[in-house]
């Protein structure tokens, strides 16, 4: 699989602004209103990556969880990995106030 060009990320990262570049991986963290959410969020990545054979770097802080996204054989960012990064934010739930999904 090959590297995602450099332009490809930008625009990826131009239409997720809550994602950021971080050297070889793409990042970002969610947050919640408590623990349980937060391992719900988890539990719910968890599933998507076994199904998709692809596994994220989980973070977990209480109420918030950073992922961290690249793939490991190829040393950088593939599509694939821009693909899960922008599934994994269809599984997090935002709080009823509005506010329980945020970057950070």
């Amino acid at each position: 699989m090959a590297l995602a060009p450099d332009s490809e990320v930008a625009e990826f990262l131009a239409g997720h602004p809550e994602w950021d570049r971080a050297g070889e991986a793409i990042t970002r963290t969610y947050e919640f209103d408590d623990f349980n959410e937060a391992i719900g969020f988890v539990t719910r990545v968890g599933l998507l990556a076994e199904k998709a054979d692809h596994h994220p770097d989980i973070d977990i802080r209480w109420n918030k969880v950073k992922l961290a996204i690249f793939t490991h054989s190829e040393g950088g960012l593939t599509r694939r990995d821009l693909n899960f990064a922008a599934a994994t934010d269809t599984y997090a739930r935002p709080s009823p106030a509005g506010d329980g999904e945020e970057s950070g």
